[in-house]
């Protein structure tokens, strides 16, 4: 119904449109569920195939499960110890919603006396109303009896009516406290364990049937880092080692001093030097009562008596778990560190999940298999006649969908890889699979640079795959600036000649060779090589100073030592899974990001990072959205929108009327569009589809009521300047150097095209990531911070690469050290020292090839990066 309500393109006429299918460049899904193997749904198939061929073992003995017999069943509860209570339950209703009037009344007319209802006993006349939409368990009482000698009889009688009322299955309720699960079906008779019946939803993290219970199904768990919490082990007890105990009140200073009688240490002593079973007892706790002396500040009162002490990390946990304060979470939470959950080892399943297997492997180990492995896994795979009946199809479609994946660069993933830890060019890689899994025909396919996070080698793969879209039958419209992509396309339509309010033309169309020739075109002088990207005339020379990272073992790394020369633009290389971001996001900046500013994320395993005396701040300008709801903008991100508000709010008519620089916010009330608080667009749940924007129909998108529209600044009102581009407003705003000044800088990293108030919502990875970067140019420089930066050249043209290039430079020039993650031969060129990683992706990656300067190299006969530089170092002149 709201469909309708929707923009439509502002075109006057499009005709020949296929049914289009639209994959964009973004950043990935933040939902902590979505994994590689749920987005492309071969997880679904794995789920569905392990619940039909698996075989079951026991969790605990690890024997082959096999169903049971009611004789079986009766031997295992007649051994039960002497006079155990035992009552036998049959599972009627299992985790199912409804009321169950007529199922209660109908167990009440044959002549049942108890049931057992979601964890409860209740007589048959006394139960309660059920919530219709919440589910429920609901169990018949069959028995209740006293294990002792002569028993066997009933018990075999009680038995057969529980397996026939629950369809083969039976509960038992030991002592009313243990619970046992029998069926004919599946359990192991050695242990006791027995499960229902398997189904795909007991391979589900996202079902209780399958998930985790401890952590949900999410694999991680907030736990305290002991770590964090022992700030500095080198001061005592009573001079601050633990930041939590502050300046230690005489309560807590009392608490100390009795531990420290009871395990004989002094508080006085430096952590580090405390016996091991002290520090224990402060982290953890003491299970063993101690003599606490307490004497009142004011002395008018003293006291003796016994207390357990309950250790730092278990009284944080305590706390966490019981406040209702934000603010209190967030402090603890400054103690925590995200860590794979104890209970499931970061499988998310539950035992019983994990015990069925295929090929001697569980769902979860064939999750952790690289792409390539996986899919070789699968072909190996030998099943009986009856197996591959029933699983033959199946398994033909999972092993469809692996190949697609290595298809398009991807062979290095693995299956249980979250969708918020991808780059955004392989989160569409693997959006771009699972469309050529699906097989449509005469669809139009429009991707967003595809070629984004692939290496030059791994180019061809994935033009091969686009190419064989097309030769299903569909037309496949790519935005792309990647040379290669675009002397392989058929039709080439250039747009320009600028960017923003200078663009929007249509410049040159034709095929490649004719784009080349075409002098209108920007696109085809650098195609021609008519015009280039210089390298630097004079490469900066490696200090002493050096950050180095020894042992970094993290996912494929292979216990490297990498040194990483500072005050440079340092480039990190190497095919597509090589371990790059391992290496500098998941292990340097997270380790730093701990240093400076005690993040909870882990980092990646190492040994030690030495030289970081020589840095005081790290920042990584990743490509996550800088908001994510459309009252975040490109203005209010680098705080340009501060003077902009405050020059509105100095004209003379804002003084008359009393206008102050809030009247000019749309993020509280007052000059803002009270229907849709300040977004200029209403938000419109559909719950069959992503929520969709619409246009508010009362500001008619221009944020501001008409009273607050009614001040003009030469002619324009705020919602004017906000619908600017950057390059528009520069000029505009020329004579306010406030404004400029973090105007120029939107510029300088090629964004003058952007509107002022465009929505973050609308924002690529790339620009995203450039807003941030003209952020960081406006702060101070000290000259001593390091800089991450993740294939920065996403969505830029070679004219824009050149800009960015001299932004780079630019901080570099201050001091500071960059370090990009790269496959764009035009930045790998300009690099002052290059870290190439490789030689493969995946399990044969993660080794250190070679390091230098761009001219050592492409030297290396190992290294595929340099095979490609040395090409594109050849045929480019050096800056004068």
């Amino acid at each position: 119904q709201f469909l309708g309500m929707m923009d439509k393109p502002d075109v006057d006429e499009i005709t020949g449109l296929s049914p289009a299918i639209a994959i964009q460049q973004r950043t990935a899904s933040r939902n902590p569920r979505s994994t590689v193997g749920t987005v492309t749904e071969i997880y679904d198939y794995l789920r569905v195939l392990f619940a039909r061929i698996g075989v079951p073992y026991c969790y605990k003995c690890g024997r082959e499960i096999k169903s049971q017999t009611t004789d079986q069943i009766v031997d295992a509860l007649v051994e039960l110890p002497t006079d155990s209570k035992v009552e036998l339950l049959a599972p009627v209703v299992r985790g199912r919603k409804g009321e169950y009037k007529e199922l209660l009344n109908r167990l009440r007319r044959r002549g049942y006396v108890r049931v057992r209802i979601d964890e409860k006993i209740y007589d048959i006349e006394d139960t309660p109303e059920l919530e219709r939409y919440k589910k429920h368990n609901i169990e018949i009482v069959i028995d209740r009896l006293i294990i002792k000698q002569g028993i066997r009889k009933r018990l075999a009688d009680s038995v057969e009516l529980c397996l026939k009322e629950a369809d083969g299955l039976l509960r038992v309720l030991i002592n009313e406290k243990e619970i046992k699960t029998f069926s004919q079906k599946l359990a192991c008779i050695h242990c006791g364990v027995s499960y229902p019946e398997i189904s795909p939803r007991n391979f589900s993290f996202n079902s209780p049937y399958g998930a985790c219970p401890t952590c949900d199904g999410l694999g991680t768990k907030m736990e305290i880092d002991p770590e964090k919490v022992v700030t500095n082990p080198k001061l005592s007890l009573l001079d601050g080692a633990i930041k939590h105990y502050g300046s230690l009140g005489n309560w807590r200073r009392s608490l100390l001093r009795g531990l420290a009688e009871k395990l004989h240490f002094k508080l006085e002593t430096p952590f580090y030097k405390l016996p091991q079973k002290a520090k224990k007892a402060i982290l953890y706790g003491e299970d063993i009562p101690i003599i606490v002396k307490y004497v009142r500040t004011d002395g008018t009162g003293r006291g003796e008596f016994e207390e357990y002490f309950e250790g730092v990390i278990p009284e944080l946990m305590r706390r966490y778990r019981e406040t209702t304060s934000q603010g209190v979470r967030q402090y603890i939470e400054e103690y925590m560190t995200i860590s794979p959950c104890p209970a499931c080892k970061g499988t998310r399943l539950k035992p019983e999940s994990l015990a069925v297997k295929i090929g001697g492997k569980n769902i979860a180990q064939i999750t952790e298999l690289p792409i390539n492995d996986c899919l070789n896994f699968f072909q190996e795979l030998k099943l009986s006649r009856t197996e591959s009946n029933i699983a033959g199809e199946m398994i033909k479609e999972i092993k469809r969908r692996l190949s697609f994946l290595v298809s398009v660069g991807l062979e290095y993933l693995t299956l249980k890889r979250t969708t918020e830890t991808l780059a955004g060019g392989e989160e569409q890689r693997v959006r771009l699979a699972t469309q050529i899994g699906s097989g449509l025909v005469g669809v139009l396919y429009i991707l967003d640079e595809p070629s984004i996070g692939l290496h030059q080698r791994d180019n061809r793969r994935l033009l091969n795959t686009l190419k064989a879209l097309r030769d299903l039958g569909n037309t496949v419209l790519v935005v792309e600036h990647d040379a290669e992509t675009i002397m392989n396309a058929d039709y080439v339509i250039d747009l320009g000649p600028g960017a923003g309010e200078a663009g929007g033309y249509v410049v040159a169309t034709g095929t490649p060779e004719e784009i080349k020739t075409n002098k209108n075109s920007l696109t085809g002088q650098y195609l021609a090589d008519k015009k280039r990207i210089a390298v630097p005339q004079k490469r900066r020379e490696k200090s002493k100073r050096t950050l180095m990272i020894k042992g970094a073992r993290a996912n494929n790394l292979k216990e490297i030592n990498v040194e990483i020369p500072l005050g440079l633009f340092v480039v990190i290389t190497g095919v597509s899974g090589s371990g790059k971001s391992t290496l500098i996001v998941d292990t340097l900046y997270r380790a730093l990001a701990q240093k400076f500013y005690h993040s909870k994320y882990p980092a990646g395993k190492y040994k030690e990072i030495l030289g970081l005396e020589y840095i005081d701040k790290v920042v990584n300008i990743d490509q996550s959205p800088i908001g994510r709801t459309p009252r975040s903008n490109p203005a209010t991100y680098t705080s340009a929108w501060t003077p902009i508000r405050e020059l509105f709010a100095q004209l003379p008519e804002s003084k008359i009327r009393g206008y102050k620089p809030g009247r000019f916010s749309f993020n509280v009330p007052g000059g803002r569009c009270e229907q849709c608080e300040g977004d200029g667009m209403l938000r419109i749940e559909m719950h069959f589809l992503p929520d969709v924007y619409i246009t508010c129909d009362a500001c008619h998108g221009r944020r501001f009521n008409r009273e607050t529209l009614d001040i003009r600044y030469k002619g324009k009102n705020i919602s004017d300047v906000l619908n600017m581009s950057v390059s528009e407003a520069l000029d505009f705003f020329q004579n306010i150097p406030r404004i400029k000044r973090k105007l120029q800088l939107l510029q300088d990293v090629g964004l003058g095209y952007i509107k002022l108030g465009q929505s973050a919502t609308t924002l690529s990875g790339g620009e995203a990531q450039r807003i941030k970067l003209s952020k960081e140019l406006s702060k101070l420089a000290t000259g001593k911070t390091l800089y991450i930066l993740d294939e920065p050249t996403t969505g830029l043209h070679f004219e824009d690469v050149k800009l960015l290039l001299n932004v780079l430079n630019r901080l570099v020039d201050r001091g500071n050290t960059v370090i990009v993650i790269e496959h764009n031969l035009e930045v790998i060129k300009c690099a002052d020292w290059i870290i190439d990683l490789g030689p493969e992706g995946g399990d044969k990656g993660g080794r250190v090839v070679c390091t230098g300067k761009p001219e050592d190299i492409i030297k290396e006969k190992k290294s595929y990066t340099g095979q490609f530089l040395k090409r594109i170092l050849k045929t480019t002149a050096r800056a004068v």
